[in-house]
């Protein structure tokens, strides 16, 4: 036997441990077998099984297969979410090309497949599920894992290995189009609800992917790919912390960098974030793959790299292991680098051992690795034995996106109108009352690649908000009347929609966003927005409904938050959803007959005026009104804000350990009592106030919260158990500490409607802390009376 045959034995023995098996199929591999692990290739599944084929996208020419695969590939990118295919012949098809692959290396090592499924697996006929916002607005993470591992478990089952998500970036400008794929303002929200998805997706077998890692989302003016100028201690303890808690508890094994620059640094070319910080300090295992063509940007848009070869020895010396989506500065550029000594091998080495690890970790590697994927049988080779036969939007997961759906809708404000007794007349109006598109997000298939295919059918059940009114009040008569565009500036067609709401007794305005990319909606990548004005002459048509007397109902159906103007005191209710996917529709028709008891919070605050960005409840003092600015940045719904069809009373505070060193922890116990005659939920929150510190903090700030359903007349006691550590910052000299002193806890329904506070003292010197330190504050819910409570609380 050979000595390469021994070391092949020896990387596909399964009872060897995994950096065993890694190391001895790298001894074994050349330098152009080792960067071919480093690259993806951008495919399309063939609708007739066939094998997949190289996708032409605008930014590059398609690779050639034949002369790729005999040294190997790293990734496949995205063979099911580049044009619509039957998800059984898709399978198929991804089948095909993994024994084409697995056979063409000496090695017979097969690709990684990855795909986006930030708001569900993004595929023809998979479920959509409610957008990342929504999420946030649930205040539920149990329930966001249920859905990761749903979106997983579909994953896997046709063959795909790595999921693209979930974005962790904090809102920081509502101008921002990419607001609908985060889930809120706040660092303890995202952190927790993102933690939450990966668990889930990687309890199904699937590697999530962090991203955009990091300070994306801080960019200037809210513009996308703008520069960020964010000072360290901003970064440090607002953009970093969910990834820092990410990385900790969830068992991630792969992060995406962010296109941006922070302070002239590009985050491709940033070795003190993606090797110091992530790997170094937070000891971070797994990948670091780019962000698509994000290598390339370090010549193109960074200007960083004078060319190809350039930009990929910066991007493998900062730490990025492998090239999506496809091969450009990976291949030929980066062997002519080491060929010339001008980058390490042993970066390459690192970066292969990396992969490596993570196929093995996948079963790739493994001497019975097969290509057929869950989804179809063992020697499946014919298309219409597989057509049709993968169902990737079960019941099940339409039942789950219902109840994600149900849960993520705030009500805003209500005058009583809510819930609606059958109505008699009801004139639905507005752009989104008749629209399936409205409930998706622009990275849902149909938004994201199925407009690129306008004859082709979405493939799910889209049940407008007009058709699932008609099934909730089978006994009212309903008129619908458009009254304008999204975006069309045309106001000819309000004087209709007044006539029939002067017509009805109630007015039910459907108004909101349509998601694309890059200008092609009104919010999504590349959607930014100079205002927070409803799009086109929505904002006209929605103040024309109001001068009509006649009571109306404001439903949002938006990727970001909106300034409504006199509509968010004038409206007889505000009802705001957050694309809430493929049953939204029924959703909100079932939250404005009482069916559902909206129970969503807002993860982001909606501004009183379209102008006034950057704004959001974390601030500091003086970002708030002041007698020296005439700008008031005070919000009409503050974060954290959603109402109930029942009431809640909070009292009997009681708090152990006024006193605590820095290093110790205060309890603090609140009773909660569900005042009214129906079964609700309360969404206690927990912030923290530093009223003295050494350097500025923000006003309040989230630190822990709990989701609590209570029956009519239940009490249930809500006890938080609050670690010195919660209250640490970055002081002036960098480093994260706790210092004595003053805290107050405050206890509230929202950021702007605090119920109860107290006092603790933090004593003893300051100290200093780490990525070590307790993150979260244990939260213990008890019934006072008729029996258990469930919770959800991080």
């Amino acid at each position: 036997m050979s000595n390469t045959t021994t070391k092949r034995v020896l990387w596909r023995d399964a009872s060897l441990s995994p950096a065993e098996r890694a190391d001895a199929l790298l001894s074994q591999m050349t330098l152009e077998e080792k960067t071919a692990q480093l690259i993806g290739v951008w495919v399309g599944a063939s609708a007739d099984g066939a094998e997949v084929a190289p996708h032409q996208h605008e930014m590059n020419e398609p690779p050639d297969l034949e002369a790729l695969l005999p040294a190997g590939l790293g990734q496949l990118t995205r063979p099911f979410g580049t044009k619509p295919v039957d998800a059984g012949a898709g399978a198929l098809s991804l089948m095909r090309t993994q024994e084409r692959i697995a056979a063409s290396n000496r090695f017979g090592i097969p690709a990684m497949a990855h795909e986006e499924c930030l708001a569900g697996f993004a595929a023809w006929g998979a479920t959509a599920y409610p957008v990342p916002i929504a999420w946030g607005a649930t205040f539920n993470p149990g329930l966001v894992r249920r859905m990761a591992a749903a979106i997983g478990t579909d994953l896997r089952r046709v063959g795909i290995h790595q999921g693209l998500a979930p974005v962790l970036d904090v809102v920081r400008d509502a101008r921002w189009g990419r607001v609908e794929e985060t889930i809120g303002e706040d660092p303890y929200l995202v952190g927790t609800i993102a933690t939450a998805y990966i668990q889930g997706l990687e309890h199904a077998g699937v590697v999530a992917t962090l991203k955009h890692f990091a300070g994306y989302s801080a960019s200037r003016a809210g513009r996308n790919l703008a520069p960020v100028s964010m000072g360290p201690r901003e970064f440090a303890d607002v953009v970093l912390p969910p990834f820092e808690m990410a990385v900790r508890e969830s068992g991630v094994r792969s992060v995406m960098h962010a296109y941006t620059d922070t302070d002239g640094v590009p985050s491709a070319a940033d070795r003190s974030l993606l090797t110091g910080l992530l790997r170094d300090t937070w000891g971070f295992e797994g990948t670091v793959v780019a962000d698509y063509f994000g290598i390339g940007f370090l010549q193109d848009l960074h200007g960083v790299a004078g060319n190809r070869g350039e930009a990929a020895a910066a991007a493998l010396g900062a730490g990025v292991d492998v090239e999506l989506p496809t091969v450009d500065a990976y291949g030929e550029h980066l062997l002519k680098e080491l060929e010339a000594g001008r980058v390490d091998p042993s970066l390459v080495d690192a970066a292969v051992r990396r992969v490596l690890l993570q196929k093995i970790g996948l079963g790739l590697l493994d001497e019975d690795w097969s290509p057929v994927p869950e989804a179809l049988t063992a020697g499946a080779s014919d298309l219409e034995a597989v057509q049709s036969t993968v169902d990737l939007d079960p019941p099940e997961n339409r039942e789950l996106a219902r109840e994600l759906a149900e849960e993520s809708v705030v009500l805003l404000s209500n005058n009583g109108t809510l819930p609606l007794l059958s109505p008699r007349r009801i004139a639905v109006v507005g752009p989104n009352a008749e629209n399936p598109m409205a409930f998706l997000g622009c990275y849902s298939f149909p938004a994201h690649v199925g407009s690129q295919f306008p004859d082709i059918a979405a493939g799910i059940e889209l049940p407008t908000v007009g058709g699932s009114l008609e099934a909730e009040f089978p006994d009212s008569s309903i008129a619908y009347v458009p009254g304008c565009g999204i975006d069309d500036p045309d106001p000819s067609g309000i004087a209709a929609a007044v006539a029939a709401a002067q017509e009805a007794d109630v007015v039910i305005a459907v108004l909101g966003d349509r998601a694309g990319l890059f200008g092609r909606g009104t919010s999504g990548e590349g959607c930014d927005v100079e205002s927070l004005v409803l799009p086109g002459v929505q904002q006209q048509l929605l103040d024309a409904l109001l001068d009509t007397g006649t009571p109306v109902v404001t439903v949002l159906l938006t990727g970001r938050p909106y300034a409504l103007g006199q509509a968010a005191s004038r409206s007889a209710a505000v009802v705001q959803a957050f694309f809430p996917g493929e049953e939204g529709g029924p959703a909100i028709a079932r939250v404005l007959s009482g069916a559902v008891n909206p129970s969503g919070r807002l993860p982001v605050s909606v501004p009183a005026t379209p102008g006034g960005q950057p704004a959001g409840y974390l601030a500091a003092p003086l970002a708030g009104p002041t007698d020296v600015s005439s700008i008031d940045p005070t919000p009409a719904f503050g974060f954290g804000h959603g109402l109930s069809y029942t009431q809640f009373a909070w009292d009997s505070l009681s708090v152990e350990g006024t006193e605590v060193s820095t290093a110790g922890e205060a309890a603090a116990a609140l009773t909660v009592t569900n005042t009214g005659e129906r079964d609700g939920v309360e969404v206690v929150q927990l912030y923290l106030h530093d009223p003295v510190a050494s350097v500025v903090r923000p006003v309040k700030r989230l630190i822990g919260y709990a989701r609590v359903p209570l029956r009519a007349g239940e009490s249930a006691r809500v006890r938080f158990t609050v670690p010195a550590d919660v209250a640490s910052f970055t002081g002036v000299d960098g480093q994260r500490r706790v210092e004595p002193g003053e805290l107050e806890l405050r206890f509230g329904a929202s950021s702007t409607d605090i119920r109860l506070s107290t006092g603790i003292t933090l004593t003893g010197p300051v100290r200093s802390v780490d990525h070590t330190r307790r993150l979260h504050c244990a939260v213990h819910v008890e019934a006072a009376e008729a029996g258990p409570v469930d919770v959800t609380a991080p």
